[in-house]
């Protein structure tokens, strides 16, 4: 268990300019079982006690270690297809993958993602129609995705496991209430196909046009956001004073991004 726990250790450590915020544990031998064994986080085998004028970070025995790069293990996403994985130049199979995360109240969850997610988001929307009519009714949708991230909607997480480049609306349609994928990208390209903002000037036109490439980019977070009038390819158009007068004004401005929302979640079938 001490040498699993420095395994473990060592996987933890962030290293924010290499981009290393997580790590996989590839457990040939169920040694992830010991999770559950109470002895796992007991008492610390070393306490280490500081005098007045020492550093109150204990040492790391294992600093020596940091230049290695695991070289030896290699994770290879082959195109369209599962993870393929090669451990000193030979192939492995996953058999089974376990996925642990700590939940709203701090308790660590063994069940599945995509289970978790529907449960935890039944509870507030027990039907496709409840979810429909509130994600509808908000005036911010920001305010539904932030909820459903209070309530321990891992939903970046969800996004990579789904594979796609959905939405917070269609992960959890698709993923909650087995609703056909669809991509931010297609949403934005379906609005345009429809042309729904033709009794819009020209100017206009090209901000809400800028705004849609902004979703299948960004998501909608920054199209509900004023500020987004601030940023390219919206500050190319203008400022945002010019930009809002040519909708009448911020009144319409506003309008006129909540019409855009609703053409972008518009049920075709």
């Amino acid at each position: 268990m001490i040498e699993f726990k420095q395994i473990v250790g060592r996987g933890t450590r962030i290293h924010e300019d290499a981009g290393k915020l997580w790590f996989t544990i590839m457990d040939f031998k169920k040694a992830t079982e010991l999770f559950a064994d109470p002895d796992f986080d007991g008492e610390p085998e070393v306490i280490y006690e500081p005098g007045g004028d020492e550093d109150p970070v204990p040492p790391d025995d294992d600093d020596q270690d940091e230049g290695d790069d695991g070289g030896d293990i290699l994770v290879d996403p082959p195109p369209g297809g599962s993870t393929k994985y090669v451990v000193s130049g030979v192939q492995v199979m996953v058999l089974a993958e376990r996925v642990q995360y700590y939940g709203k109240d701090g308790k660590l969850i063994t069940e599945s993602l995509t289970d978790y997610t529907k449960e935890t988001v039944r509870e507030q929307y027990a039907t496709l129609d409840d979810f429909l009519r509130h994600w509808t009714e908000a005036e911010r949708k920001a305010a539904i995705i932030d909820e459903l991230r209070e309530q321990g909607v891992l939903l970046e997480e969800l996004r990579e496991k789904v594979g796609k480049d959905l939405d917070a609306f269609d992960l959890i349609c698709h993923v909650v209430f087995d609703q056909p994928p669809i991509t931010r990208r297609e949403r934005a390209e379906n609005v345009r196909k429809r042309d729904v903002f033709t009794k819009y000037g020209a100017e206009a036109r090209a901000v809400l046009d800028a705004l849609l490439e902004k979703y299948a980019n960004e998501g909608l977070a920054p199209v509900e956001d004023l500020g987004v009038l601030r940023v390219q390819p919206l500050s190319d158009l203008g400022t945002p004073v010019q930009l809002v007068k040519h909708f009448g004004g911020k009144a319409g401005y506003v309008a006129a991004v909540r019409e855009l929302e609703a053409a972008l979640y518009e049920r075709t079938a």
